[in-house]
């Protein structure tokens, strides 16, 4: 079978996100990325593609436009199959929305764009064309995570009752943003980076991570936001007080200035009749607590775990699996639901599991309810369920 050819925007020099996306997309076999736009400099992003990803010169383009244009022309099997959106949040809806009209499939960073407005717009887009769109919320791509939605869903804890979701770094403690730092110049900037600072760089991870292990959508919100370095623009610390629709409530705490820690992102769930707890900086252990016997400490690729924790297990028992296992996980999935409809064949339920332009809709809602709820002194407002078309 021929490999689903990628096209990618963003990953230039001094790019973090995009080698990932690289490797995750290419550790199964199916995927090869074979042209790109890689810079906002047209010649940097012609030399990019050459030294950085070792792509033909003639694929590698000075912007996206010549890119959607230029795949578009060229034979049928011979051109992209999908574009990959690596850039700040305020390139992400033109981009999408160029490549949608082209006919391309999507996989984007999140969130998925700048606003909900335009968030909504390319819902409409993607349900107008038929195409694919992937959000890379790659947490939901761990197999513990996948075990705590089998749990969860399955009824093991009865009516959940709790959640505390915590996504907590220390990387922007002190003002990088004014060393020179790309990666915390665009992320601390609203004019890239949206209405939200570590509320939509961290803590829409979150957000997504609790609705997809529990099912739950969240109904309301009280949120406090703080900007603790002066001279931000946004915030980098904030909490979160959440309502659930089934009358659970839960917490979400968000920060890049807790000094010291790495990528701190932790999900707990308690019901009536039991509880998990899992992290991602051990996330092949996923933690079961019971009201009557001791708790189990459930592993990656040990027995008696679901067959969904075993699908997305990639190696034997013992053998550590992480951040780019579960990132490659919804390629894989991206890939074979690609490959199905190539094939004329409906998607399996497996193929399907990837985040969305819905679950995009969703974490844009989250931001920009979270900013209304703070600006108003934390008051309680309501989240909407913004319908996708």
């Amino acid at each position: 079978m021929a490999k689903l050819q990628m096209g990618l925007v963003g990953g230039g020099e001094g790019a973090f996100i995009g080698a990932v996306h690289r490797m995750a997309a290419e550790l199964d076999g199916r995927i090869a990325i074979t042209c790109g736009a890689f810079s906002s400099d047209p010649a940097k992003s012609r030399a990019a593609g050459v030294a950085l990803y070792g792509i033909d010169p003639d694929r590698s383009y000075g912007t996206y436009a010549e890119l959607m244009e230029a795949e578009a022309a060229r034979p049928e099997r011979d051109r992209m199959d999908f574009v990959v959106i690596a850039t700040p949040n305020h390139t992400h809806h033109p981009i999408a929305k160029a490549a949608l009209n082209a006919g391309f499939h999507v996989m984007s960073d999140k969130p998925a764009t700048f606003n909900l407005d335009e968030a909504k717009e390319l819902a409409a887009l993607v349900e107008e064309t038929g195409l694919v769109f992937g959000l890379t919320h790659n947490y939901t791509g761990y197999p513990m995570v996948k075990e705590a939605r089998h749990l969860v869903r399955t009824g093991a804890f009865g009516n959940i009752r709790r959640v505390v979701v915590e996504y907590i770094q220390g990387w922007l403690s002190d003002r990088l943003e004014g060393e020179g730092n790309k990666q915390a110049e665009w992320r601390t900037d609203p004019a890239r980076s949206g209405a939200a600072g570590c509320m939509g760089d961290i803590g829409t991870h979150g957000e997504n991570l609790v609705e997809y292990v529990t099912g739950l959508k969240i109904e309301s919100l009280c949120a406090d936001l703080t900007t603790f370095v002066p001279g931000r623009q946004l915030e980098d610390d904030g909490n979160v007080l959440l309502r659930f629709d089934n009358g659970a409530k839960g917490v979400l705490f968000a920060s890049q200035i807790s000094v010291g820690e790495e990528n701190g992102l932790k999900l707990r769930v308690y019901g009536e009749c039991g509880g998990l707890e899992w992290s991602q900086m051990e996330p092949n252990s996923l933690v079961v607590r019971w009201p009557d016997r001791p708790y189990e400490v459930r592993r990656t690729g040990g027995p008696g775990v679901s067959d969904a924790a075993t699908g997305a297990t990639r190696l034997p028992a013992g053998h550590p699996e992480g951040f780019l296992e579960a990132f490659a996980l919804l390629y894989r999935n991206f890939a074979d639901t690609l490959e199905a409809k190539r094939a004329g064949r409906q998607p399996t339920e497996e193929n399907l599991d990837f985040p969305t332009i819905a679950d995009g809709v969703r974490g844009m809602a989250f931001i920009e309810t979270v900013v209304a709820s703070a600006e108003a002194g934390a008051q309680w407002l309501a989240f909407k369920d913004y319908a996708v078309p």
